[in-house]
């Protein structure tokens, strides 16, 4: 996923060199210093333990979901069935606990030779975070669980356009959004990244709504209401996904394609055209794409992530399609979670780093395969000031790669810093030390050996132990894998990297902060996305309204279709009492809802009397078309307006 923290930080000048927390004593032992697993008192092997979760993974497991799914718009729910087949571990195990949200239980069976019977079942009540636990008496330990349900018109992992929030404004539109523990809000099952399935699914929906789902979909199938999936390859739970609406796809390649709604679909396939490249390019670093086909669904501006990994369809958000492909490393990113993140999975949010760290750097590799080493350098100091700016407000113990039990009370709160830009980084280290040769096979090889398993961070730092540091001995040691991995803040002797394309932006900056002279027209028509967006993010903090007026009219930044340029400019406008900008900050912040984008803008606005009444105006219209993660995320910067 492209982004997954709820800590949005402002664009206001960042600092010049990356922020060193004081980083205590290193740990030089090769075991993980966090309690983040159990031990099993036979076997001695570990056994994770996920505290967001009800399910006892380490006792029974799902190996396969069977769904027959009916759509409805009108009403706003999912209805239907879901049954379970189980490995019961625990041959005592009287019980089976699942995860829900919100979702009404209507029957559940227990299939136990051939013969279904009723059982008995009870849900706890609702925890704001964890939901509900779902116990299920199963004394028989039935081989398959079938569960008749229905969602809630608020599922806190579905969002309902209806045909007038979407583009074509023909037909209704619905999307899933399972990570990271929203699938237990539209599906009744273990919520966990450590439990792996596989899973078919049969949906009914009303004829002009196409159904897509995170498996076999047919570029071909007919637009009839009635359609049946397949995912052959286990997946965790968060990476279940559905949509419906109004969609229609055009080819990239020839395993893989773009879906969307018909105005959006040309401009999409001619923006991700390079998508065959880059799985051929991510094949040759890390072995064989594994998931078939690769295609893209494009969401409507309301879906509050960047991008989401689903395999065989990656959600993503229209704001990256900027017509000169300067945002597809969002692709890039979502198709190397294909290797990262979905082929070896994070076995509990608090090792996240181990899906979005990984795929970061193989996005970078996949960048500068396609688009070149300037391209990669541009992308990973933005990063890497990412990094220096959130380390400013965020605790030190969330600033660590692997997090201690208790640490994420929410898993949808970690620092995306961290887990993205910290996490590359530390693969980078570990590059130019062991060489790219060297480190390129290490890496291939730990995606051949825990395909298809979820992992935690200690079984990572085992592999990296015994298949790389003592491998090639005098290049690293374990006690700088574990100031990395353990501590907060960056190493000191953390990889530089620097850009001639920035140099020149920073003389440009310079210029205009010293004298008021304005970057030569010629020089900025040349600019990409990432050029203005280092631009933007080092000017002071707030300029004059004289300074901010002679950059909007020399730029028209006002109104811009960029979102990663607006998410710089507004808040800007903002602190430096610009209101010119006011009426195209609410028109985007409307249209608009990934979070990414819009929480600097909202986070600016609350700080202000003047601002919380405008940010309670945009939110008021807005709040309809938003996904209910964006809409908790803007009604907690308002209700904390002033603490």
């Amino acid at each position: 996923m492209r982004t997954t923290s709820r800590i949005f930080v402002t664009s206001a000048a960042l600092a010049t060199a990356i922020l060193l927390v004081g980083c205590k004593q290193p740990n030089t032992g090769a075991t993980d210093p966090n309690t983040t697993s159990a031990t099993d008192a036979k076997s001695g092997t570990e056994q994770v333990v996920d505290e967001h979760s009800y399910s006892q993974p380490n006792d029974v497991k799902t190996t396969h979901i069977s769904m027959d799914l009916k759509v409805d718009p009108e009403a706003k729910v999912i209805s239907g069935t879901a049954t379970l087949t189980l490995d019961w571990i625990n041959k005592n195990l009287k019980e089976l606990l699942l995860d829900s949200r919100a979702l009404t239980i209507e029957k559940i069976e227990g299939e136990k030779d051939g013969k279904w019977t009723e059982l008995k079942f009870s849900q706890a009540a609702n925890d704001d975070i964890l939901g509900s636990k779902l116990t299920i008496e199963t004394p028989d330990q039935p081989g398959k669980v079938k569960i008749t349900y229905k969602t809630s018109p608020d599922a806190s992992g579905l969002q309902w356009l209806t045909k007038e929030m979407t583009e074509g404004k023909k037909v209704p539109f619905m999307f899933s959004q399972s990570q990271q523990i929203h699938a237990r809000s539209w599906v009744p099952l273990q919520d966990t990244p450590s439990v792996r399935f596989t899973y078919d699914a049969h949906v009914t929906a009303p004829k002009d709504m196409m159904v897509l789902m995170s498996a076999d979909n047919d570029p071909k199938a007919a637009r009839d209401g009635d359609y049946s999936f397949k995912m052959e390859q286990p997946i965790p739970s968060y990476l279940l996904a559905i949509a419906a609406g109004d969609l229609v796809f055009q080819s990239t390649g020839a395993r893989s394609g773009v879906w969307a709604e018909p105005a959006m679909a040309p401009k999409a396939a001619k923006e991700f055209e390079d998508t065959e490249k880059m799985i051929d390019a991510a094949s040759a670093l890390y072995g064989p794409y594994r998931w078939d086909r690769y295609d893209i669904l494009v969401l409507p501006p309301s879906f509050p992530y960047g991008g989401m990994e689903n395999p065989r369809l990656t959600f993503a958000t229209p704001t990256v399609i900027t017509g000169d492909k300067s945002l597809v490393a969002l692709v890039a990113h979502e198709l190397a979670h294909s290797w990262s993140g979905n082929l070896v999975t994070f076995s509990s949010p608090k090792d996240a780093w181990l899906n979005e760290g990984f795929t970061t750097y193989v996005q970078s590799r996949i960048t500068e395969a396609l688009y070149g080493k300037e391209m990669k350098d541009m992308e990973n100091i933005i990063d890497r000031e990412e990094v220096a700016q959130e380390y400013k407000i965020i605790k030190p113990e969330m600033q660590r790669l692997a997090l201690k039990p208790d640490d994420l009370k929410n898993p949808d709160d970690s620092s995306s810093a961290t887990v993205y830009a910290k996490g590359a980084w530390f693969l980078q280290f570990l590059e130019e030390r062991f060489g790219r040769e060297t480190f390129d096979a290490y890496l291939k090889g730990y995606f051949d050996h825990f395909a298809f398993q979820s992992i935690s961070t200690k079984q990572m730092l085992d592999y990296m132990k015994a298949n790389l540091i003592d491998k090639y001995p005098g290049k690293v040691t374990m006690a700088e894998v574990n100031e990395w991995v353990y501590e907060p803040g960056i190493p000191k002797d953390a990889p530089k990297t620097v850009s001639a394309k920035f140099d020149a932006v920073d003389k440009a900056r310079t210029a205009f902060i010293a004298n008021g002279t304005l970057p030569a027209k010629a020089e900025t028509d040349k600019w990409i996305t990432q050029e203005w967006s280092y631009f933007l993010d080092k000017l002071p903090t707030k300029l004059s309204v004289e300074q901010m007026t002679a950059l909007d009219n020399a730029f028209k930044l006002t109104g811009t279709p960029n979102g990663e340029i607006a998410m710089r400019w507004y808040p800007l406008a903002v602190r430096s009492g610009y209101t010119a900008a006011n009426a195209e900050l609410a028109k985007f912040t409307e249209r608009v809802g990934r979070r990414k984008l819009i929480m600097p803008i909202y986070n600016e606005l609350v700080k202000t009397p003047e601002g919380l009444t405008l940010a309670k105006e945009i939110f008021a219209k807005a709040k309809p078309s938003y996904h209910p993660i964006t809409t908790g995320s803007v009604q907690k910067a308002i209700d904390n307006a002033g603490k």
